[in-house]
């Protein structure tokens, strides 16, 4: 099992991939390394001369393109050279000749990773979030978490028949239960409309986000003047944007924030966030200010609640993506294989869903052609792979060079592994990590996706299973909220508005007081070490608590929620400490309860409870005024940083 201090092993850390001049040119993760760019021993320098025998006008062109290969290795990663520096070593067309890539015979393989092998069989590495918990914390977690359960006829239900037998400082309340889980933190309003609607009202409510009208933060989201340009407009304006200090991916990522915080579509935003995880794109990625917004509105969000199917084939014609794992430099002739492995292993059946490296390649050949041209999708007949392939249980003769045909093809190679039994037990396996425990029961994993399968990989339905099942309401207390959870749950429970506080001082008027004040919140994720779509690495971030424990990240999450009741944040308003209860009880332990079901929205226990009153200096039977004799702001502080706040 894995060091849970180690992150797991990506495709690119592989030994290089060796060339076979017999067969289409593998360029992996390593670029061209392995390649003898320089010529044979003694030969020196390239020719810089433009004259060659035959009349032929290529050696110095060869000696740049020589250099350029060059740069590619020293970049360390999976690009294949440009289709004009390609073009420089020959002036003809290949001709077009269908293949077959399925025999058995394979054209490349390494030790590490031997043709027609399963790659769990090969790796040095589990799953991401299994990596994690292969560890004594992980082991501990494991014995506290539930291991059994059933499926109920609705979330109210399960939740009244559920007894919550795990050890846990949270209170066995099922709506603070299902707030904590289904929201980025409790509120005191989602509280009250949970006990108005009812627990299955309000999530049918919750799955249905176009009918939940937007917030006073959401409409000022027009702020952030990027959100609506599409990828040829921002790069049309790009010099007007630049002097405006507008950066379309930074932007893309406050709007991402402030939704978490201010949101009444909080399920909606949880599965946005969710999604982003599963099929990732980084938003800091060359080519991300200009297409990582268009991926977030028109792949992620637009399907987050409904078909996965359509949310994959969707994303693989997204220039994002294809940008993101270098498909528009994959060719027939120079296959680059990132998005077909990505596809298998991260956006589909997982690492232990079956797959051969045979599989990897044939798919590589497969999705050949597709690319991006002036920032919109495009699929190049000539650069796409004519031949039979069979991938996994899929397989089609891919013989026609119509090009509207042959796309076609790659979106039912698509949808067929959106749609694979592995799929289904991979995205049930990571819904069911997300809401339920980091070590989710198997029988809670196959029926989501036996549900899944049966809906043809929907996820309403999925998520209606999940609330409907003895697991989830027994998990009480069994995740810990991530650094981005932990900050966001705090302005969410300390009630912060998105309008500036009478005392802001305007900047340089580029921005906003909202869209400064967002930038601010980003800026602090960035150090806390995440942030929306932040992991740089296609396999997003991991979902499990020891994968996040961190002393000083957690004391500078303090830190920073120290500021927020403090109201130092001046581009928002936020309640004065003493405000935050209603006519506050005059002893200190009243005062303490009271403060405790605002910000935590549960009891403490006796031990927390003497703990905070001893910081403040006071006994429980001692009077107070709002301030706390003026150790309201050190009493809010403790109780955000208290258990109750950091687990969900």
């Amino acid at each position: 099992m894995a060091d849970q201090n180690v992150p797991p092993h990506r495709p690119w850390d592989a030994p290089p991939t060796p060339t076979v001049t017999t067969a289409p040119q593998w360029v992996g993760p390593e670029g061209l390394a392995g390649q003898n760019l320089a010529g044979p021993p003694g030969t020196g320098l390239p020719n810089l001369d433009d004259d060659e025998p035959g009349g032929r006008r290529g050696g110095r062109r060869r000696a740049l393109a020589v250099l350029g290969g060059a740069a590619v290795i020293a970049g360390g990663t999976a690009l294949a050279m440009s289709p004009q520096v390609r073009g420089l070593f020959t002036d003809d067309e290949p001709d077009r000749v269908a293949g077959d890539a399925t025999p058995t015979t394979t054209t490349d393989g390494t030790a590490a990773r031997p043709s027609g092998q399963e790659p769990r069989t090969v790796r040095t590495y589990t799953e991401q979030n299994e990596s994690y918990m292969g560890s004594r914390a992980g082991a501990v977690l494991k014995k506290n978490a539930p291991t059994s359960g059933r499926t109920f006829s609705g979330p109210a239900a399960a939740a009244a028949a559920t007894k919550v037998t795990v050890r846990t400082v949270l209170a066995k309340d099922p709506v603070r239960h299902l707030a904590s889980r289904a929201t980025f933190g409790p509120t005191p309003k989602v509280l009250a409309d949970i006990r108005r609607l009812g627990i299955d009202g309000w999530i049918r409510w919750q799955l249905e986000p176009e009918k939940i009208a937007p917030t006073k933060a959401e409409l000022k989201l027009t702020e952030l003047s990027t959100l609506t340009l599409t990828a040829k407009q921002l790069a049309e304006q790009r010099e007007q944007l630049n002097q405006r200090g507008a950066q379309p991916d930074r932007e893309m990522v406050d709007a991402t924030i402030a939704r978490q915080i201010w949101s009444d579509r909080q399920l909606f935003e949880v599965m946005v966030d969710f999604w982003n995880d599963f099929l990732h794109v980084a938003a800091d990625f060359d080519g991300g200010e200009l297409h990582r917004n268009s991926f977030d509105r028109d792949v992620v969000r637009r399907h987050a609640m409904g078909s996965y199917p359509e949310m994959l084939v969707a994303a693989n014609r997204h220039p994002a993506l294809l940008l993101y794992l270098n498909q528009n430099d994959s060719r027939a002739d120079a296959v680059n294989e990132n998005l077909a492995r990505e596809n298998l292993e991260l956006y589909s059946v997982g690492v232990d869903g079956g797959y051969t490296e045979k599989d990897v390649r044939q798919a590589a050949l497969l999705q050949t052609g597709r690319g991006v041209n002036d920032g919109e999708y495009v699929f190049r007949p000539d650069r796409h792979y004519l031949g039979k392939v069979k991938i996994l249980g899929f397989s089609h003769p891919n013989a026609s060079d119509d090009p509207v045909r042959a796309d076609k093809v790659i979106d039912q190679y698509v949808t067929y592994l959106a749609l694979h039994p592995s799929t289904a037990r991979y995205v049930a396996q990571s819904l069911a990590t997300r809401f339920v425990s980091d070590t989710p029961p198997k029988s809670l994993v196959d029926r989501l996706a036996k549900v899944y399968t049966a809906n043809r990989g929907m996820i309403r339905p999925v998520l209606m299973s999940l609330f409907s099942t003895s697991e989830f309401w027994a998990s009480v207390g069994q995740k810990v909220r991530r650094p981005m959870e932990y900050l966001v749950a705090t302005y969410r429970t300390l009630g912060v508005k998105p309008d500036a506080a009478p005392e802001h001082k305007p900047g340089d008027g580029r921005r906003t007081p909202y869209a400064e004040g967002l930038r601010q919140v980003q800026d602090k994720l960035r150090e806390l070490g995440q942030y929306p779509m932040g992991q740089p690495t296609p396999d997003g971030y991991p979902d499990v608590y020891v994968a996040w424990t961190s002393a000083g990240t957690m004391v500078n999450g303090w830190n920073e929620a120290g500021d927020l009741v403090g109201g130092w944040r001046t581009h928002f308003t936020f309640s004065k400490p003493e405000k935050l209860v209603a006519d506050p009880p005059a002893t200190a332990g009243a005062y303490l309860d009271a403060l405790a079901k605002r910000l935590v929205h549960q009891q403490l226990t006796a031990r927390e409870r003497a703990l905070i009153l001893d910081v403040a200096g006071v006994e429980a039977s001692t009077k107070v005024d709002e301030t706390f004799q003026g150790a309201i702001s050190a009493v809010a502080r403790a109780l955000l940083a208290s258990p109750q706040h950091h687990l969900r």
